[in-house]
């Protein structure tokens, strides 16, 4: 591979899926050139990718992400409904089974989650990414079955990285002036770290040993399915969930999940025996109506992971870590994709308000995307932390009390529309989590009596 002589004003990224193409869009018209070096072959159509091994499981796109994403990218929020992504307003269209019963379906029209396959997502984001990109002055090149081996420069600044082809052929070096990497979970940036002298950022973790496994199904009658996804998270006392909502084609992706020893099977034949084993039987009740079109696909790599990139002195130079390989979420909660759209766009405004790339840019870069992730950071820690192992960073008292007041707060959002709005409002990622303690919410919280959700689920949709 022949080496890149000038990396001035060009940018590599690493990793060529949702958040590597969104790291392209932001980066348009910033810089001359973009690399984008992909491990992967892209698939033609709507087909699945090796490189992307959660890809088979539930996935949505939360309001907080959505407007995020239209704003890099205007339209694909409609693109990607017209290609079938199912678009459901919570809580009406995704009704959810709390620890103390069934939330109600108010009818806010607020918050719609797009419930769309990872294939449709990526094909419909990479397609129009691209488009835009041969609209800009930007040069975009795509490297497919290409692998980054690390990265040039030093323990100051980073200079490019170091790339192979997955077909063979001798290593070369493609200089940039900033290296983006949006390479997922298996981002190797803690070893290139170390390669340049440095010492890797401080990780956190927190892992509730959970694991999935997911089936297509479709209704054996159209016309008698539900009318809303349904959702059945685990709690201390049921450690087993599930999930069933519809996806593109009129089909519907089963997603049942278990924490330490209680995992789910991956042979077609068990899924039903163990849908009746989690918090309640209506997901049970609903396979009944419905065949497997699928195999079951399994997936264990579900921890809560951050490295704090945004300390002051953490990042060289020249880098910046967006997506996955910056902080990864238990899959559960869907919010993945959001904050990878969130933090590409703070990466934008960044770039936009401090006019392009200059000394500093990537220190404060990253410093905004940290702070799109803080709000469903502390919403997934909170919910993950009695599962967590041993070995995870301890709570203090704070994130204590705050384990304590979200716990409350969600058992009265099931039942309550002032308090529920509330909640979701910073769930869909489009508040910050102090709407949550603002002095209407914290008192209705606290002083009205915790009281049940419903017995079963709610076939009535209530205006608000």
């Amino acid at each position: 591979m022949a080496d890149r002589t000038d990396g001035a004003r060009t940018a590599t990224v690493i990793g060529g899926g949702l958040a590597g193409m969104l790291a392209v869009t932001a980066l348009l018209g910033h810089v001359d050139a973009i690399t984008v070096v992909e491990r992967d072959r892209y698939p033609a159509g709507h087909a699945f990718r090796k490189g992307v091994p959660q890809a088979r499981h539930l996935h949505l796109f939360l309001s907080g992400g959505q407007r995020a994403l239209d704003a890099l990218l205007p339209g694909t929020v409609a693109a990607l409904t017209a290609a079938g992504a199912r678009n459901l307003y919570l809580p009406r269209d995704l009704i959810t089974r709390t620890p103390t019963g069934w939330q109600r379906r108010f009818d806010e029209r607020r918050h719609p989650s797009l419930s769309v396959s990872r294939p449709v997502l990526d094909a419909v984001v990479r397609e129009r990414a691209l488009r835009a990109a041969a609209a800009s002055p930007t040069r975009v090149e795509v490297l497919e079955a290409t692998e980054v081996v690390g990265l040039t420069g030093d323990a100051r600044r980073v200079t490019g990285i170091r790339v192979r082809s997955r077909d063979g052929g001798a290593e070369g070096e493609l200089p940039a002036a900033l290296v983006v990497d949006a390479s997922g979970r298996g981002s190797r940036a803690p070893q290139w770290y170390a390669a340049l002298g440095r010492t890797a950022p401080y990780e956190e973790t927190v892992d509730t040993g959970i694991a999935y496994a997911s089936c297509l199904y479709r209704q054996r009658d159209p016309a008698a399915a539900p009318d809303a996804g349904v959702n059945i998270p685990a709690w201390p006392e049921c450690p087993r969930g599930a999930a069933f909502l519809p996806v593109e084609d009129g089909k519907w992706l089963l997603t049942l999940s278990g924490v330490r020893g209680d995992h789910p099977p991956t042979d077609v034949a068990e899924l039903a025996g163990f849908s009746a084993t989690v918090g309640d039987p209506y997901v049970h009740e609903l396979l009944s109506r419905a065949e497997p079109v699928s195999a079951v696909h399994g997936f264990r790599d579900t921890c809560n992971r951050r490295r704090r990139f945004e300390r002051p002195g953490a990042v060289p130079e020249g880098f910046l870590a967006l997506g996955d390989a910056h902080c990864t979420f238990n899959p559960v909660y869907g919010q993945g994709m959001s904050v990878a759209a969130l933090g590409a766009l703070a990466v934008r405004t960044t770039l936009v308000d401090g006019g392009g790339l200059r000394p500093g840019f990537t220190a404060e870069a990253q410093r905004a995307a940290a702070r799109a992730v803080d709000p469903a950071w502390l919403a997934a820690v909170g919910a993950d932390r009695p599962y967590a192992s041993a070995d995870d960073a301890g709570a203090g008292l704070g994130e204590r009390l705050s384990t304590w007041y979200v716990d409350r707060l969600a058992a009265r959002a099931a039942i309550d529309p002032v308090v529920g709005a509330a909640f979701r409002d910073v769930v869909c990622l489009t508040a910050p989590p102090s709407r949550l303690i603002a002095p209407r919410i914290a008192l209705r919280t606290v002083l009205l009596p915790r009281r049940p959700g419903l017995a079963r689920p709610p076939a009535v949709v209530e205006p608000v």
